[in-house]
């Protein structure tokens, strides 16, 4: 997959590509992440990306003519079906759903803006859709950029040494992940838990489900009211209402 960023500052998208899973992908060649700087499709000495807003008011705006240039530079580059995203405050919240569904397009354009934004004809003319990934102001979109960019290459095929691991990652199902446990067996008096050493796969895929659907329950049950579940998940969240409103406490 390809990948380009539009972006006021190309090192520090690169520098935080190098580790990880990331980092992986990129030098196995099954993942491609390009840079385009808005800076350097400026006609001035200054390379002036930015004005004040009309109608007045703090911060300045990216002006439309480097943001269009870059965005349309960084476009020329990837594969027919590549849709072109900003990272932006307005944009539908960014799930697991987004990830999967950009992990199967050939191509991807990221546009991190900065300052308090950018005129809203880039939007207009340059951009496909809006994307954010939270409900809380940053100094700039590189890193929703880089966030989204990490979702997306931990499912493309081959990246992830175990590729079951992306299966059971939260909300891979719609759920939180359960408990996770590695030796030593006791660690300052805390066990862990005996299904997890019995070596009876079918009592532990329980387990773990029991563990996902409570604590999905107790930390974010929004992610579970409105929605179907599985039959399995399902009757244990049954059976922790049931046990809640006795007044117990039913973690298994």
């Amino acid at each position: 997959m390809q990948i380009e960023v539009v972006t006021l500052f190309p090192p520090m998208i690169a520098e935080a590509l190098r580790f990880g899973v990331v980092g992986r992908a990129l030098a196995s060649g099954r993942l491609r992440v390009g840079t385009e700087d808005p800076r350097d499709h400026t006609c001035d000495p200054h390379r002036t990306v930015d004005d004040r807003p009309y109608g007045g008011g703090p911060g300045m705006v990216l002006k439309p003519g480097p943001m269009l240039a870059a965005i349309r530079a960084a476009a020329a580059r990837l594969p027919a079906g590549s849709p072109r995203v900003c990272l932006s405050a307005q944009g539908e919240r960014f799930t697991q759903a987004h990830a999967r569904e950009l992990a199967g397009l050939p191509g991807l354009l990221l546009v991190a803006a900065r300052y308090e934004g950018m005129d809203e004809r880039v939007i207009e003319l340059g951009i496909d859709r809006e994307l954010s990934i939270g409900d809380y102001v940053l100094s700039g979109g590189e890193l929703p950029a880089l966030t989204v960019i990490d979702a997306v290459a931990r499912l493309l095929p081959g990246v992830l040494g175990d590729e079951r691991s992306s299966a059971f990652d939260s909300f891979s199902d719609g759920l939180l992940d359960w408990p996770h446990y590695t030796r030593p067996e006791v660690f300052e008096g805390l066990e862990v838990p005996k299904v997890l050493l019995s070596g009876n796969h079918a009592d532990i895929d329980r387990w773990r489900l029991a563990q996902a659907v409570w604590r999905t329950w107790r930390r974010r049950p929004e992610l579970i009211l409105g929605r179907e579940l599985p039959p399995e998940a399902q009757r244990l969240l049954n059976e922790f209402l049931a046990a809640e409103a006795d007044g117990e406490d039913d973690r298994g």
